[in-house]
């Protein structure tokens, strides 16, 4: 029973299905829907998983003929990779600071004005993964590794969406889904760079073509393009020999570059139909549980839910979060520090979503600095937190998304100078200020000061209210 359990949690189809499943029963929806509503979101969202995995899979030769073509070593980002290491050795507690987590997280929306549902399961089993692993780097264990593990994911759960709520809704032209995704630290700090450096610079989705080009305004082709010429002029580096012998298995090592980046395209294609057909049936759903016990909840998705608002930014944003990790691969090697490998997968999901946010406050400029940010940042948070990683400060993969980088590094520093009884009381504290934050909002909101956006219906109208006070 408990491994059944154990295995349900670490299935995040199956989380999905089940959120899906009690919102519409709450709205007492007939069986026909709430069985097509169900089903219709467990296909989508295995759906992005298969796009996903059709790209990392795209991707992995891609990394092997970029470390062989440029003579480079060191540890590469892929939270697929590092997440599948700590779930092998920490299985059982990171299923239980999951399901903790995941508790905390529906509390927290609850008594708080952090109204978030984090739904994208996947990136909750990829995060537990890191603050297990700091925890057992410390030497935690008891109930108070529990305690530690559950508030940390679960605070994290709320924040991470909130924080990027004014811009989401900017992007998605509505306020009734959130990004669920751990990167959005960095993609809140593109936004907020875009708004300040990227004053009258036009959105990268108003790129004039001439008629002769108007196919590229197609995101599928322009991916594709894109992806073939990044191939080939890796294999070209490689040369022949290598890719023919270790990678395409006698295939002509242009074509099977060419094929390659086709693959990747499929695979983007696939997570957008993904995306469709998860959104339309998540979205009600979350609305049944908010209207029977979360007031104007919001479903908090993975970060493909913006992919289709701004496809020239999310290319533009890929491209300068991969430049940004060269650049830092470089300072690196000269500095002599930890060497971190670009991850393509990372570069991609991450760097392609904090272009889509630079851009919808900066245009293309805010697309180029956000990916780039965002390239720079997943490359050298890794190497602060990597001494916190214990048993996985050594393996040959790591965590890259930003969220990941600064918790690990914050979490794995209170638990060494502070202790786990220290930690727990800060986390506490963070608990308690999120408690006490209507008040303090609506003392900035008298004073016009501008914070981070929690936006509902309601507190749009508490605001309304305190106007004509």
């Amino acid at each position: 029973m408990l491994k059944m359990l154990r295995d349900l949690v670490l299935e995040p189809s199956i989380v999905v299905g089940g959120i899906v499943f009690l919102g519409l029963v709450l709205q007492r929806k007939s069986l026909e829907t709430t069985v097509k509503g169900t089903l219709k979101s467990v296909i989508g969202f295995m759906v992005i998983r298969i796009g996903g995995n059709i790209i990392t899979e795209s991707v992995e030769p891609f990394g092997r003929m970029f470390q062989y073509g440029f003579h480079v070593s060191g540890v590469i980002l892929s939270v697929e990779g590092a997440a599948g290491i700590a779930v092998g050795r920490f299985g059982m507690e990171i299923s239980v600071v999951m399901l903790l987590g995941m508790a905390v997280n529906l509390i927290l929306a609850r008594i708080t004005r952090f109204r978030y549902v984090f739904v994208t399961g996947h990136q909750t089993l990829f995060m537990a993964g890191m603050i297990v692993v700091c925890m057992k780097g410390a030497g935690i264990s008891g109930w108070i590794f529990y305690a530690i593990g559950a508030l940390a994911l679960g605070i994290l759960m709320v924040f991470s969406p909130a924080i990027l709520q004014k811009y989401t809704r900017q992007i998605c032209k509505n306020d009734s889904v959130a990004l669920g995704h751990f990167g959005g630290s960095a993609y809140f700090l593109a936004a907020w760079l875009g708004g300040i450096y990227g004053e009258n610079s036009k959105s990268t989705e108003e790129m004039r073509l001439p008629k002769k080009l108007a196919f590229l305004r197609d995101s599928s082709v322009t991916v594709s393009i894109t992806m073939i010429v990044m191939y080939v002029v890796v294999a070209l580096v490689c040369g022949s020999e290598f890719v023919e012998q270790n990678l395409s298995e006698g295939k002509d090592y242009l074509v099977y570059a060419i094929v390659q980046g086709l693959t990747f395209a499929v695979g983007f294609t696939v997570v957008i139909t993904g995306v469709r057909w998860f959104i339309n049936e998540i979205v009600p759903a979350v609305k049944g549980i908010a209207d029977n016990w979360i007031p104007n909840a919001k479903p908090a998705v993975d970060s493909p839910v913006v992919f289709p608002y701004a496809p020239n930014a999310l290319i533009v944003g890929f491209i300068s979060s991969f430049l940004g990790g060269l650049i830092s691969l470089g300072i690196m090697i000269a500095c002599n520090l930890t060497v971190i490998l670009p991850g393509v997968v990372s570069h991609f999901f991450c760097g392609a979503t904090a272009g889509v946010y630079g851009n919808s406050t900066g245009g293309r400029r805010g697309a180029i600095l956000g990916g780039f940010l965002n390239g720079v940042l997943i490359s050298f948070l890794p190497v602060i937190f990597l001494p916190h990683l214990g048993e996985l400060a050594n393996a040959s993969v790591t965590f890259p998304d930003a969220d990941m980088g600064f918790a690990g590094a914050f979490l794995g520093d209170w638990l060494n100078r502070i202790g786990s009884y220290g930690t727990l009381t800060i986390l506490i504290g963070i608990v308690i200020i999120m408690i006490l934050i209507p008040e303090m909002m609506d003392d900035m909101e008298e004073n016009q000061d501008e914070w981070f956006s929690f936006d509902t219906d309601e507190i749009l109208k508490e605001s309304k209210m305190t106007n004509k006070k």
